[in-house]
This record gives C-alpha cells, sequence and structure tokens, in this order.
C-alpha cells in the first residue's frame, strides 16, 4: 500500500493544538500515522512576525492522490475555513495547511496535484521532517528528466 508524505504547518493562535486536531482528523480518515518531531521556521514566500511551527506525517492508503488531497484539504476546512491566500494570490499567515509532499515514488502532474510537492528540494520544513520520517526515500526521476 502506498505511503504518503504530508506536512503540517500553522502560524497562527494555538499551532500545536491546531496541528494535533488535523493529527487526529488524519488518523480518522486513514489510519495509523507516523510523525516527525516539530520543527519552527520563518514563513517560506513571504514576511510575517508569526513563525510556523511544522511537522511531517506519513500514513498508507489505497486512494487515488487527488482523493487523498480531497480528504486533506476537507481536514484543512474543518479546521479554519479561510484562504491561505491574500486578495493578491499571495501567501499569508494560517491557522493550519496541509500539503501532501510526496506519495512513495509516484510522480503526477494534474491542475490539482504535483508529486512530489513542486518546491519539496526548496522547503528545509518539508525536507526534515520527511527525512526523518523515511531516511531512506529518494527523490522519484521523472520520465523526461536527464
Amino acid at each position: 500500500m502506498p505511503v504518503v508524505y504530508a506536512n503540517l504547518g500553522s502560524n497562527l493562535g494555538n499551532r500545536r493544538a491546531f496541528i494535533e486536531t488535523a493529527l487526529i482528523k488524519i488518523s480518522e480518515d486513514f489510519g495509523v500515522c507516523c510523525i516527525s518531531s516539530f520543527i519552527e521556521t520563518e514563513p517560506w514566500g513571504y514576511e510575517s512576525a508569526n513563525r510556523f511551527l511544522n511537522l511531517g506525517v506519513s500514513f498508507k492508503s489505497e486512494d487515488k492522490p487527488e482523493d487523498i488531497l480531497f480528504k486533506l484539504q476537507r481536514i484543512e476546512k474543518s479546521i479554519c475555513a479561510e484562504s491561505h491566500r491574500d486578495v493578491n494570490g499571495g501567501y499569508k499567515d494560517r491557522v493550519i495547511d496541509i500539503d501532501i509532499m510526496a506519495i512513495d515514488d509516484i510522480v503526477l502532474e494534474t491542475q490539482q496535484l504535483i508529486l512530489p510537492h513542486k518546491h519539496l528540494k526548496k522547503r528545509e520544513f518539508f525536507l526534515i521532517p520527511l527525512k526523518e520520517l523515511n531516511p531512506e526515500w529518494k527523490f522519484p526521476k521523472r520520465e523526461n528528466s536527464k
């Protein structure tokens, strides 16, 4: 069964409580989860005084990647329905953010989802928890890459 690697982050309010709520909901939808240590980082892609608390989570699922994304987005909205983007489309502070970092070695690019996550290599708050969850995980080769 494929292993899903996701990242949970929050930089508003009781960050740990929001992440723990998301973890409970993920385990209810997908079953047993493994989690990384928490990591605190500066916001990525925009300026804010509010630091992010992040952690990685892995779980198994036979669902299609888009269905996994839909379930995780539903969990986000159940915790906070507010958009992660400002009126100009830029990033902004958020109560909860759940991103799929990777699903095993699946390479996928649709309108809804890119796997592995398109910014995975640029975000230490993704890479550090992912390495903790699975030290053996490697970036899959894309068919058109050399």
